[in-house]
C-alpha cells in the first residue's frame, strides 16, 4: 500500500471530482462548465503544491528581510 502525502491526496481527490464532472457533461447546451471547473481545480492544486514546496524557503527569506530592517 502506497502512503500518499497531503498534496497527493488532494490531487487524487480533485482529479476524481474532475472526472465525475467531465463524465456528466453530455448536455452541450449547458456550456463548458466542467472545463472551467477542471482549470480552476488544477490551478488550486498547482498553487497548493508550490506553497507546500516553497513555503519554508519563502518564510526564511521573509524572516531574513525583517531581521535586516532597522528600528
Amino acid at each position: 500500500m502506497k502512503i500518499l502525502t497531503g498534496a497527493s491526496r488532494l490531487t487524487q481527490f480533485l482529479l476524481g471530482v474532475t472526472a465525475v464532472l467531465l463524465s456528466r457533461s453530455g448536455d452541450r447546451e449547458r456550456g463548458d462548465v466542467p472545463g472551467w471547473v477542471m482549470i480552476t481545480l488544477m490551478s488550486a492544486v498547482l498553487v497548493a503544491a508550490l506553497l507546500a514546496i516553497a513555503g519554508p524557503a519563502l518564510e526564511g527569506l521573509f524572516n531574513q528581510a525583517i531581521d535586516q530592517v532597522s528600528p
